[in-house]
């Protein structure tokens, strides 16, 4: 009644119609018109109750397929049952055949579970309200035979009822399959809660670690304002938003992912590069251990010297075999000592192919190549056409080329995806 506002008034027109309309052709027929009466009056039940538009919002042209668990201890599926009951019990009352009874009840289920999924009127399809339907008709037949052996009625042509079930159950199964098939999209929505719920349990603890670590940023007696979560394959990226600033970080394996204040200014302070290495130290031990160990540090003043608020940059790299590794840390440190901000790529070292054109070789090369004299040579790890490689980056006179470490021939690198940082716009907090 509160899905479908007007549900009595639809039910009780319709019924009147078609009690009129049954009455009058058992009239015709010279047949009792009471049972046919009270059968149309059941269908038209059936009808308004599963088909008229409902303000659910359920997606059209899917089904829930998932297992019915809940058939015998969901509210709406115990519905669905005691509303099939009557129809059939009537069925099998005036006609006394059960197991066309049966059928024609098993089509009709299939059928309006159908239209409910192609019709755009807010019902849902779903395997549960199927087998409930199908409980309830099944339920209003033994009734019904029940009732007809106890009155001592003998049900008619056994064998023709038989034969009659079979072809409108086939019949009817044939049609409902190539309708789902080309018109219906199955989901397992019981699976689908249980994959959300274990996410969400998975979550447990999150909104505490990311509060926790943007105070160890931004200092005690931060506020958070709110947090989300977004699936990054098998992890999940929280980020919170403070009062003073914003942090990001990945969810298990609890890395931090970048972190910068709403204070985007430099302090002014007496703190040199050494100090400031200290500090980036002090903090990037305690919430990013995984890039300290086996890195090399490396502190340089952002600015063209005569700011003398501008901060340092503090960056973590790891080598192997001289290659500079894909992990990637760097902090921002204030000559106050306060951290600005950091960001970072957790990125595992590589298994690398092993280097064979040296720095002077690829400088040789990128002059031959391009004309211009090469000024320096950075070997590092990067991915070509998903391949993780051996590249020298050369540095020119006004552009950069990259030549594979292996082959000595120019390549180009796959783009690098950075974390996208949501930096406050407004300055805020002491």
């Amino acid at each position: 009644m509160g899905a479908v506002p007007r549900l009595l008034l639809f039910f009780c027109v319709g019924a009147m119609a078609v009690s009129a309309v049954t009455f009058l052709a058992a009239r015709l027929l010279k047949k009792p018109p009471l049972l046919p009466v009270l059968l149309a009056v059941a269908v038209t039940g059936i009808l308004s109750v599963t088909l008229l538009p409902s303000g659910s919002g359920a997606e059209v042209a899917q089904c829930d397929v998932g297992t019915p668990r809940n058939v015998l201890t969901s509210s709406s599926a115990l519905l669905n049952v005691a509303l099939f009951v009557p129809a059939p019990f009537l069925a099998v009352l005036i006609w006394r055949r059960p197991v066309t009874t049966a059928a024609v009840f098993a089509v009709l289920t299939g059928g309006i579970e159908f239209l409910q999924t192609v019709i755009p009127a807010g019902r849902s399809c779903s395997i549960t309200d199927m087998v409930a339907n199908s409980i309830g008709a099944l339920s209003g037949i033994g009734l019904g035979v029940v009732w007809s052996r106890g009155r001592r009625q003998h049900f008619r042509k056994p064998l023709r009822d038989l034969l009659s079930g079979v072809a409108v159950i086939t019949a009817g199964a044939t049609l409902l399959a190539v309708g789902f098939n080309g018109r219906v999209r199955a989901v397992d929505v019981v699976t689908m809660d249980e994959r959300r719920q274990e996410y969400a349990d998975s979550l447990d603890g999150a909104d505490q670690w990311i509060g926790e670590a943007a105070e160890g940023l931004f200092g005690p007696g931060t506020v958070v304002r709110q947090s989300s979560v977004e699936k990054d394959g098998p992890h999940s990226v929280i980020t919170a938003t403070t009062d003073r600033g914003n942090v990001s970080g990945s969810w298990p394996d609890r890395t931090l992912r970048w972190g910068w204040t709403a204070r985007s200014k430099g302090d002014p302070g007496a703190l040199d590069q050494e100090q400031a290495r200290r500090v980036a130290h002090t903090y990037a031990v305690k919430w990013l251990p995984g890039f300290t160990e086996g890195s090399r540090v490396k502190v340089r003043e952002l600015g063209d010297g005569t700011d003398t608020t501008a901060p340092y940059q503090v960056s973590y790299r790891r080598y192997s075999a001289g290659v500079m590794m894909p992990m990637r840390l760097d902090l921002t440190v204030t000559k106050a000592g306060r951290i600005m901000g950091f960001t970072s790529s957790d990125e595992k070292d590589p298994a690398l192919p092993e280097v064979t054109v040296s720095a002077e070789s690829a400088k040789r090369i990128a002059t031959r190549e391009t004309g211009k004299k090469a000024a320096t040579a950075l070997l590092l790890a990067q991915k070509v056409r998903g391949q993780w490689r051996p590249v020298w980056l050369i540095g020119l006179d006004d552009e950069d080329i990259n030549l594979d470490a292996v082959t000595g021939k120019e390549v180009r690198p796959d783009p690098v995806k950075t974390p996208e940082m949501k930096v406050p716009l407004v300055e805020d907090g002491p």
